[in-house]
């Protein structure tokens, strides 16, 4: 791999013990949220807010704002289908209006859009999610994880409220023509830099979190295309007492989940690290990880490409061809071979992801041979890009999300259809 990561990489993590939030009930007679270990202010916000920095962002005690459901069904507009963002296995995502200052729900266009997730209340699982979304979120700012605003628990709905993320998913961008503008390489660049830090401040906090699920899909974008990680339903604590591994049933993406956790249920820290390196992988070629539209052998992207990456020359057919060569052979390289590392099969072997970050960071340093930015001057050096007119829409399947959970794909359901909050 080179002089990625050569050298030692100080431990950044927290002093502050993460202090588990209060958990959330619901009032069975008002249907009211209220708080088992205190009650709420005349706000409805929760706790106190106390900051402790850790790794470029804060650990803080829960503040959300409780919503009543009438206030979501104003905001938005009674949970109309031409305000839906997207939708998962679980939940439906609904774009909303609310004041900036008070959060009271407001007009259209007036205020402050957010995110409204709406989980599907005959779902356990979605419950679940909901619950893990509330322990984690609540807790973590930091620049790149999507913001918690708040939460509903009433009527038996479950839902919650996210900052609004302009330019949606990056799983858009990179294979969805409708709307979504083509990313440079530069742009590509900011974007994993922004995703691999969001991850690396949730492995080096005091209680390491394992993200679990990371793929384009959840990876949301800004006006100005800055990077967050969203849908932390599926995250979890990482081991202690000196353990390697956290033991679990399996959950997640199929195509992005890490092997030894597809085979044995043991979770690590470096199982993140895989999911990154197949986005890595999806970013540079602009295919998706499972697509049975493509030829024989190809359908599964991380096969395909692992014997090409270390290849300069095949590297160079692989690019995603609406970059039109324009980006430094060297740092493409050089992140092909991160690629390689992060997919390595044996968690021990990979790197982490503060390695992963500085590795990436490297490459921004790496710019353009002026004759790369001729579209003309790259087709006479690597002709065509034959293997890229497979992009499909097809989409990753889900690891079904049962009791048992020890089965990739065997009843699966598709992926989210767009996320954009």
């Amino acid at each position: 791999m080179g002089n990625c990561w050569t050298q030692s990489v100080e431990n950044h993590s927290s002093s502050v013990q993460l202090s588990s939030p209060p958990a959330v009930v619901c009032n069975k007679k008002t249907d009211t949220p209220t708080m088992s270990s205190s009650s709420t202010s005349k706000d409805n916000i929760i706790g106190k807010q106390e900051e402790a920095e850790a790794t470029s962002g804060k650990i803080v005690s829960p503040n959300l704002k409780v919503f009543s459901l009438a206030e979501l069904k104003s905001a938005t507009r009674n949970f109309r289908p031409d305000t839906v963002l997207g939708e998962g296995g679980f939940d439906r995502v609904f774009k909303g209006w609310v004041d900036k200052k008070t959060l009271a729900p407001s007009r259209v266009g007036v205020g402050m859009a957010v995110a409204v997730k709406k989980s599907n209340p005959d779902s356990q699982q979605g419950l679940k999610e909901w619950q893990a979304e509330v322990k984690f979120l609540g807790k973590f700012s930091h620049p790149n994880l999507v913001k918690l605003i708040g939460y509903c628990c009433e009527e038996k709905e479950f839902l919650l409220v996210y900052e609004h993320m302009q330019k949606g998913s990056l799983e858009r961008h990179l294979f969805r023509k409708e709307g979504a503008e083509t990313l440079l390489w530069d742009t590509r660049l900011k974007i994993v830099i922004g995703a691999a830090r969001g991850l690396t401040f949730l492995h080096t906090t005091e209680k390491q979190v394992i993200y679990r699920d990371f793929k384009a899909s959840n990876v949301l974008l800004d006006e100005d295309y800055n990077a967050k990680l969203s849908d932390f339903g599926l995250a979890k604590l990482g081991p202690v007492n000196g353990n390697s591994h956290v033991s679990t049933r399996v959950v997640g993406t199929y195509g992005y989940a890490a092997p030894e956790y597809v085979a044995s249920g043991h979770l690590y820290v470096n199982s993140d690290v895989y999911g990154f390196g197949v986005v890595l992988l999806e970013i540079i070629t602009g295919l998706r990880v499972l697509d049975l539209t493509r030829p024989t052998g190809q359908h599964d992207l991380v096969d395909w490409a692992k014997p090409l990456l270390p290849d300069k020359r095949k590297l160079r057919k692989m690019m995603d061809s609406k970059l039109q060569g324009r980006y430094p052979i060297n740092a493409a390289f050089q992140i092909a071979q991160l690629i390689l590392q992060c997919l390595e099969s044996d968690p021990k072997t990979r790197p982490s992801m503060e390695q992963v970050l500085e590795c990436l960071e490297q490459c921004t340093a790496m710019k353009m041979n002026k004759a790369m930015h001729s579209n003309e001057h790259w087709q006479r050096q690597s002709g065509d890009h034959r293997n890229n007119s497979y992009q499909s829409q097809q989409m990753p399947r889900h690891v079904e999300k049962t009791a048992s959970g020890n089965v990739i794909g065997s009843r699966a359901h598709r992926s989210p259809i767009n996320r954009t909050y």
